[in-house]
């Protein structure tokens, strides 16, 4: 049965309490990929897949899946500034649905609005040559993305929520 593509939140009910989750910045040449602790407290950077073949990508993404035992994907989605949905978001979405067909653990979205700008601006501030930059950027957004994942999830622990 394919994975179920839902917001954050709603992902977040079809996995297990514990487990890492691994966070994915599609972008159209490469995919940041990070992976967070089994508390999911904290988001670490995995690496950097050149993107190749949906087939290729896809094996890579669910090798590293099965290597660090996660129970869940979180998955950057690109909303305009205005809330809108563009091609980007729209390309994402397609990813997710093909993904979906190959694993049965949910796909949760969450919305990346500034998040490559967001590491962008901190590499620049850090001295990060361009070079540097270009190099690791996805795989920063890909940080940027999960962490935010797991602070709302955190978050709504707290609150008494239902994440």
């Amino acid at each position: 049965m394919p994975a179920q593509i839902l917001p954050l939140i709603d992902a977040a009910t079809h996995w297990p309490d514990r487990g890492p989750l691994i966070g994915l910045d599609l972008g159209t040449k490469t995919i940041g990929v990070a992976v967070s602790d089994p508390d999911r407290r904290l988001a670490t950077g995995v690496e950097t897949i050149q993107r190749k073949a949906f087939t290729a990508d896809a094996a890579r993404l669910l090798a590293l899946a099965g290597e660090r035992k996660v129970v869940g994907f979180v998955l950057g989605l690109p909303i305009n500034m205005d809330g809108s949905e563009g091609p980007r978001a729209q390309s994402t979405r397609a990813f997710a649905r093909n993904f979906a067909r190959l694993t049965d653990l949910a796909i949760g979205l969450w919305d990346e609005r500034l998040s490559t700008a967001a590491v962008e601006r901190e590499l620049i501030a850090a001295d990060a040559s361009r070079a540097k930059r270009a190099k690791v950027i996805d795989e920063h957004a890909a940080i940027f993305i999960l962490q935010g994942a797991l602070d709302r999830l955190a978050s709504l622990r707290h609150s008494g929520g239902t994440a």
